[in-house]
């Protein structure tokens, strides 16, 4: 055909390049995974295998295994029986792997056997960054985002799902008994077979329900998941919406975005895992001080508190959970304290004075109010009670510099979405609608691990060009 670009006859014989390394770029991708994983002790990282036994079948090298994976994640392939295709038909991984081809048990045993060296290898290439001075700006974002778990959400269950269970199963009866009755009263003979077979399946049903329903009672926070036992519902940004799977945290620098410290709970709240997240960037990016930004939802007085000793600087908003504003009346934010005097000063220029301390929810509080609202104008808009009372906890004024450093800078708030949001996005992009394909929190901290990897490594060489980062490896 004319004015097309044509293709080889197949028949035509062809002289292929003398050797497999002419088929790969100098600077393809595959040379940093190779070299990157050729600098690693892996028998310091703990990875089996590394020592081979003198009698056996021989195995294959943890390092070359090692390769294979960051390849896969790296090109969007975690799976172990596409990687085991891969190799037969990649040209790319035929030499990253010395034309080698383990079968998928295989592969994936090794994933599965060596997930605590697996996430110190993700620290290494941290290290590395470190090295290369990617870190000149002592400054992360903190974010955390739910991912799904290998466990539908009829496999888990709540006490709110087991009542809402409970209930429509003895709907369901309710019907079926109402049906005998009918058929009774129209001379409808119902087989006495078919009586008893669903009068056992109901009765199963239920035994088992009461057994799940015990189960569930016995765990710490009283829910169970039948697939991944580690899984646990969590409530989504959406609007009644929600997930069975982990909460993955990550620490982003904000100058490259590189993801320098990540965690994997099954815990649903972020509320407590700032000043832990906050420890974690700072020692891998070996600084005495460090900048946080994170949302509302890690707004802890504690975990604030601990920051600030820490030398962790934090900026982050108050979720706003006044009852007294969503009334329409005045908040706590409305009355001005004066450190000097320590008086609070209401909204209508009156001294609430300091009455008495007290324990509430484990923190001391200092109790503040005045007489003189019994005749104030403005009581109708501040309080329904006798007088308006002000609390504050001892160590509020760790509270007052976080949201100072907020007014003078509001701009933190969209550094936060652009640096911390956008990694999450890219790496459930390449996980696909499914998330995490193994079970139970430790393996899913593996995976997690070699997306983190793969993402760093993309954006390194996105940065630096691959022949920079190859020169920095060897070097």
């Amino acid at each position: 055909m004319k004015r097309f670009v044509e293709g080889l006859d197949r028949g035509q014989s062809t002289l292929f390049p003398a050797s497999l390394d002419d088929y790969v770029a100098e600077d393809n991708p595959v040379r940093a995974v190779d070299v990157f994983v050729d600098g690693l002790d892996l028998d310091q990282l703990g990875f089996i295998g590394v020592q081979p036994f003198d009698t056996g079948r021989p195995s294959y090298h943890p390092g070359t295994m090692l390769k294979l994976y960051i390849y896969g994640y790296l090109n969007r392939v975690p799976s172990s029986r596409r990687l085991e295709r891969e190799c037969q038909r990649n040209i790319e991984m035929i030499w990253l792997t010395g034309q080698l081809a383990p079968d998928f048990k295989t592969i994936a045993d090794f994933r599965k056997d060596n997930g605590k060296a697996i996430r110190e290898v993700c620290r290494e290439f941290v290290a590395l960054c470190r090295k290369l001075e990617l870190f000149s700006e002592a400054s992360v974002a903190i974010d955390g985002s739910k991912f799904k778990a290998v466990n539908a959400r009829d496999k888990n269950f709540t006490e709110a799902k087991m009542k809402r269970r409970l209930e429509r199963i003895d709907e369901s009866i309710a019907r079926y008994l109402s049906q005998l009755e009918t058929a009774d009263r129209h001379g409808d003979a119902v087989p006495e077979a078919r009586v008893e077979r669903l009068k056992g399946k109901i009765e199963k049903l239920k035994e088992e329900i009461v057994r799940l329903n015990a189960e569930m009672m016995k765990s710490e926070d009283k829910q169970i998941s039948l697939s991944d036992p580690d899984a646990r519902s969590m409530a989504t940004s959406g609007k009644d919406t929600g997930i069975v799977g982990y909460n993955v945290q990550i620490a982003v620098e904000t100058q490259h975005h590189l993801i320098v410290a990540h965690d994997v709970t099954n815990v649903g709240s972020d509320r407590h895992q700032l000043s832990n997240m906050a420890g974690q960037a700072r020692a891998e990016m070996a600084v005495e001080t460090l900048e946080v930004v994170a949302d509302r939802g890690y707004y802890d007085g504690e975990e604030l508190r601990a920051c600030e000793q820490a030398g962790v600087t934090v900026t982050l908003p108050k979720p706003q959970t006044s009852g007294a504003k969503a009334a329409g009346r005045f908040g706590k934010q409305d009355f001005v304290y004066v450190a000097a005097e320590d008086i609070y000063r209401c909204p209508a220029g009156e001294r609430l004075t300091y009455r008495f301390t007290g324990q509430e929810d484990g923190k001391m509080l200092r109790r503040y109010w005045t007489t003189a609202c019994q005749t104030c104008a403005l009581k109708a808009q501040c309080t329904t009670g006798p007088e308006r009372r002000i609390a504050r906890w001892e160590h509020e004024a760790v509270l007052e510099k976080i949201q100072r450093r907020l007014d003078q800078d509001p701009n933190k708030m969209t550094l936060r979405r652009q640096t911390a949001e956008h990694p999450f996005g890219t790496i459930k992009a390449w996980m696909g609608a499914t998330h995490f394909l193994m079970q139970r929190q430790h393996k899913v901290a593996t995976e997690m691990a070699l997306n983190v990897l793969a993402y760093n490594m993309k954006r390194v060489i996105a940065i630096l060009g691959c022949r920079t980062l190859l020169e920095a490896m060897q070097t």
